[in-house]
């Protein structure tokens, strides 16, 4: 028995819904393990929890529990993304990406990656996304880009056709994406000022603090940010097992 996306779920078309980080990684196995893996496919909770929490292909790295997966998989499903598989012993999960944003397989592999990993550029979307459907090579990726990006559901941080063009999913929240972009356009222009041939203009010229010196301070605070964040998320993981830990033990 499958239990369908709630009654008067439309697909959006031009705004997509913010999917929180829970939501993005259990989204994000769900596409990956049903193309690499479809032995185990549709998901248990406790295969959706390991493949969360797994280190390689991920990042961050996270802790979600059984309860933070199924939350995340309910919320999905007032989305219409996901639906339960009933029936067996044990209910499991499917996505409804390729119905809700209308995807083809090689678009659902790019856009998984993107859930998984959050902003990347062109050159490490296409060997990450390769794993689960092929892509020749870079003018293939950003044939799948571009109706992608015309849809919203892909978003450039940086301008397209620069060394280094970085490029995320279209569900982050406003305030998100600005985040994203004020840092990512940062590093995608010291790339080229580093990939610059060195001129005699250049060489001479001294250095001068200004916007290039202040770029480099928000960049550095940007990078200890993240790491606060990291950390925190590690402690509240941490909290958690906790706390579910002594629900067990008081028999709640």
């Amino acid at each position: 028995m499958t239990t369908l996306p709630e009654a008067g779920y439309e697909p959006a078309t031009t705004a997509w819904p913010v999917l929180d980080m829970d939501e993005r990684r259990v989204l994000g196995v769900l596409a990956e393990k049903g193309k690499t893996t479809p032995d185990v496919y549709p998901m248990s909770i406790n295969a959706l929890v390991a493949g969360c929490n797994q280190k390689s292909n991920r990042d961050p790295v996270m802790n979600l529990t059984d309860a933070d997966v199924e939350t995340a998989l309910v919320k999905a499903q007032k989305k219409g993304l996901t639906f339960k598989v009933t029936g067996g012993r044990v209910i499991r999960w499917r996505h409804a990406l390729y119905e809700a944003w209308q995807l083809n397989k090689v678009e659902l592999a790019v856009l998984a990656e993107l859930l998984l990993r959050g902003p990347q550029t062109e050159g490490e979307l296409r060997a990450r996304a390769n794993r689960m459907d092929p892509i020749e090579d870079l003018d293939g990726l950003r044939s799948v880009l571009r109706p992608l990006a015309e849809r919203r559901l892909v978003v450039y941080l940086s301008p397209e056709g620069k060394r280094g063009t970085v490029l995320t999913h279209g569900f982050h929240a406003p305030e998100e994406l600005q985040h994203l972009r004020v840092e990512h356009v940062g590093r995608v222009a010291i790339i080229e000022e580093e990939s610059l041939p060195v001129t005699p203009d250049r060489a001479a010229a001294p250095d001068q603090p200004g916007w290039e010196a202040r770029l480099a301070e928000v960049l550095a605070e940007i990078a200890a940010l993240r790491t606060m964040v990291t950390a925190l998320q590690a402690d509240l993981a941490t909290v958690r097992e906790q706390v579910r830990s002594l629900r067990e033990a008081l028999g709640m």
